[in-house]
């Protein structure tokens, strides 16, 4: 039982590496298998003419694997020029991609660092505003105060020029009292 379990085992090792191995090269199990299988056609028979039947036989079979193998050889020949020319397209097209996208981050760089200095300027500009703003602000307030300053002033210059104006008033009142005794009295 072991060893038809083991043989199992080694025929799917073997079928493994001959679907993983290009069908140009056979692996070197599989011509070890063919070695034994045409030694054993050949010392199975014991007469000369079954040995002649034998031989013809392994004969016309490795004939047969010489053709196959010349099939898969050109067949696999093929392919590999096919892939080499796809690998080819797939190279240049991935190239020609490769470029465009070069160009595009380029582009989009270059937008970038132009957004970038409006941005600059913009931000530079409003410092200005503000700042401009903050000086404007600070000579209306400074205007303001010196407005307020003279308004105060003036009113009381009002103040005092009503206290003149009564002032005189009271003068003239008395000059003419005055004028008025002088008259009577000098009359």
């Amino acid at each position: 039982m072991s060893s038809l379990y083991t043989r199992s085992k080694e025929f799917t090792r073997n079928r493994k590496s001959q679907s993983d191995s290009p069908p140009s090269s056979p692996s070197p199990i599989a011509k070890t298998l063919r070695h034994e299988r045409l030694s054993r056609l050949e010392s199975a028979g014991t007469s000369p003419t079954s040995s002649d039947s034998y031989s013809d036989r392994a004969a016309s079979r490795s004939g047969a694997y010489t053709r196959r193998e010349n099939r898969l050889a050109s067949l696999s020949s093929r392919t590999e020029e096919d892939t080499n020319r796809d690998y080819k397209k797939l190279y240049e097209g991935a190239l020609s991609e490769n470029q465009k996208l070069k160009s595009k981050l380029q582009e989009a760089q270059l937008e970038l660092a132009d957004i970038k200095s409006k941005l600059e300027k913009a931000a530079q500009q409003k410092q200005e505003k503000t700042s401009d703003r903050s000086s404007m602000l600070e000579m209306e307030k400074r205007g303001k105060r010196a407005l307020e300053r003279r308004l105060s002033e003036m009113e009381e210059e009002m103040k005092v020029l009503t206290e003149l104006k009564s002032d005189n008033q009271r003068l003239k009142d008395e000059n003419g009292a005055l004028i008025r005794v002088i008259s009577k009295l000098s009359k």
